[in-house]
């Protein structure tokens, strides 16, 4: 008997071993998980720090060679960084442009080109009707200043047309065509000289915003997708430009604009009521008389 107890406390004192030998080596296996997992944590965030800092920089040296008024925009994280696992998993080389030759895709491609190639030249005089339109002089500037940036976006769209070897040629947009003329039809409806008409420009100059986001966005990933790495680049150096402009109109509506606007009409409204006041007392005062 004492033997049996013996053994059946050598065998527990084997199988505590044991059991403690599995928790130290699942805790050192957790703990070099968790390890690994900071070291891969901290190479994807130097990477992308890496990305980012290139972005910033082509976008530096791009303002410098397209000249003209410089742009008091703020930079912003663009397409190509977003999209850089497509480029990196794609071909390594880009491929010869040839719409012609039965691609759908790089057909389709050249066809939304032409199409904001022409809405830009549209986007210019529209941008020049709702500058004169405006009521303050921070609006007015804002304006002044996308004019400016949407003539460098055609010359950086020529240079597409140049690497892709195209015809420079622009294509009739419906779309911006109507929201031009929605512009136009806020500028008739509004009051001159309010901060209503200020803040109906900022939507209307909004939704050309949105257009061209969504335009560029799109022709960013596709010409990515085609291997046409150069084009991506020069494209995406612009939509980084329409967010950022999208955002001061924003700031600008929020900053001061809109508020304004709000109390425009109580304001308008308390001083017809104290002139009705006032011509109602008068004529009792006649009428005393």
């Amino acid at each position: 008997m004492k033997q049996t107890a013996t053994a059946r406390r050598s065998s527990g004192q084997r199988s505590k071993s044991n059991t403690a030998k599995k928790q130290s080596s699942s805790g050192s296996r957790s703990t070099d998980n968790r390890s690994s997992g900071r070291s891969s944590g901290n190479s994807r965030s130097a990477d992308t720090s890496s990305r980012s800092s290139g972005s910033r920089s082509a976008k530096g040296q791009d303002s410098g060679q397209d000249g003209g008024r410089s742009s008091t925009m703020r930079p912003a994280s663009g397409t190509m960084e977003r999209g850089a696992s497509s480029s990196s998993s794609g071909l390594s080389s880009p491929r010869s442009f040839q719409p012609d030759s039965g691609q759908y895709l790089e057909k389709f491609f050249l066809d939304q080109l032409k199409d904001i190639y022409y809405a830009e030249q549209k986007i210019i005089q529209g941008l020049q009707q709702m500058q004169e339109a405006a009521t303050t002089d921070q609006l007015k500037e804002a304006f002044e200043d996308h004019t400016y940036q949407t003539q460098r976006h055609c010359r950086r769209l020529e240079k597409v047309f140049e690497v892709l070897g195209q015809k420079v040629e622009g294509k009739k947009c419906e779309a911006i065509e109507g929201i031009l003329k929605e512009a136009k039809t806020i500028i008739d409806e509004t009051e001159e000289d309010t901060m209503t008409r200020d803040a109906a420009l900022i939507m209307a100059a909004q939704k050309v915003e949105h257009y061209e986001i969504a335009s560029y966005g799109g022709l960013v990933q596709m010409a990515i997708t085609m291997g046409q790495y150069e084009v991506a680049e020069i494209l995406d150096r612009t939509l980084m430009e329409e967010e950022d402009t999208d955002l001061l109109l924003t700031e600008i509506a929020e900053c001061e604009i809109n508020v304004m606007a709000e109390f425009e009409g109580i304001h308008e409204e308390q001083e017809e009521n104290e002139e009705q006041e006032g011509s109602e007392e008068e004529e009792g005062e006649q009428g005393s008389r």
